[in-house]
């Protein structure tokens, strides 16, 4: 089993910045990837960015490239969302997830571990 935490949500302008962090813990050594999806309200959640755990390749939304940044830190076991120039579009209840085996990463039916979601609000 895997848990996983996420935190560093909140209320931002557009233009602005935030960080998202999630920690993990449990069998952490057992996962491929960690993922981040969203859900704005009134739509169905959908795929942000993910980064696999050894070979360090990410993937990324074609909404948010050159935005945003998924980066993770081993020691920590904490994958962080790095979202810069934040639009009105980008607010969305913001999840983390994680994927003990090969996959294509951007389907979250392929994740087994969610964390609770962090709410990201940006005003225009």
């Amino acid at each position: 089993q895997v848990q996983l935490v996420e935190s560093g949500g909140g209320l931002v302008q557009a233009g602005g910045s935030l960080r998202l962090s999630c920690a993990a813990s449990g069998r952490v050594f057992s996962l491929y990837a960690m993922g981040w999806f969203r859900q704005a309200p009134g739509k169905d959640r959908a795929f942000v960015a993910a980064i696999t755990w050894r070979e360090i390749s990410t993937y990324y939304a074609d909404s948010v490239k050159g935005r945003f940044t998924i980066l993770r830190n081993i020691a920590k076991n904490t994958v962080y969302l790095q979202m810069n120039s934040l639009k009105s579009e980008d607010t969305a209840v913001y999840y983390c997830a994680a994927v003990p085996g090969v996959a294509t990463l951007t389907n979250e039916e392929e994740y087994t571990y969610w964390g609770q979601g962090t709410q990201v609000t940006v005003s225009s």
